[in-house]
């Protein structure tokens, strides 16, 4: 599956990987940007096979009870209560300490619509469970698939955003 994975992303789509893979960290959260399409979700399919690493998310606990809940586990999800009455990060910083492995990709832009703030949650959600961050830049403008090294929030949460923003500078979703 690895040899057909990177035969299309490499060969067929003629996109490029900058940066090393965090293999050796089985927790972490990678907060994956810009997230402009459903496309996203497939090239984030397709490159976890290239570099033939899990990598998890979470969903909407419904969607793992509906007839076609076991693709989303196949694909790596993980169900999680996100109404109100639920502390999302807690639950999820809990599925980091019941698990051996979870790394955690998700957008913190939170929509597949372009906005002017970020969500939190990630970096709550490292916090909590005492994990590194990564970041993740989906470049449809140079075709390339950009992967910083591991993060260690700090006690400055400005100063920490800075840094992850000045990361995605010049990045280009699929649509603007």
């Amino acid at each position: 599956m690895q040899k057909i994975a990177k035969f299309i992303y490499f060969k067929l789509l003629g996109w490029k990987l900058n940066g090393e893979f965090p293999s050796h960290l089985n927790k972490f959260v990678a907060i994956v940007v810009p997230h402009t399409s459903y496309w996203d979700f497939l090239l984030g399919l397709l490159v976890r096979e290239v570099w033939n690493e899990e990598i998890n998310y979470i969903g909407k606990k419904s969607l793992f009870d509906s007839p076609i809940g076991w693709f989303f586990r196949w694909a790596g999800g993980a169900p999680i209560d996100r109404s109100k009455t639920n502390d999302t990060v807690k639950a999820t910083a809990q599925i980091f300490e019941e698990r051996e492995k979870f790394r955690l990709s998700l957008s913190p832009e939170g929509t597949r619509k372009k906005v002017e703030k970020w969500k939190t949650g990630f970096y709550y959600i490292a916090k909590t469970a005492n994990v590194p961050i990564v970041l993740v830049a989906f470049d449809y403008g140079k075709k390339e698939i950009k992967v910083s090294e591991p993060l260690i929030p700090n006690e400055d949460k400005d100063a920490d955003f800075k840094k992850y923003h000045a990361f995605f500078d010049g990045v280009e979703g699929k649509h603007r």
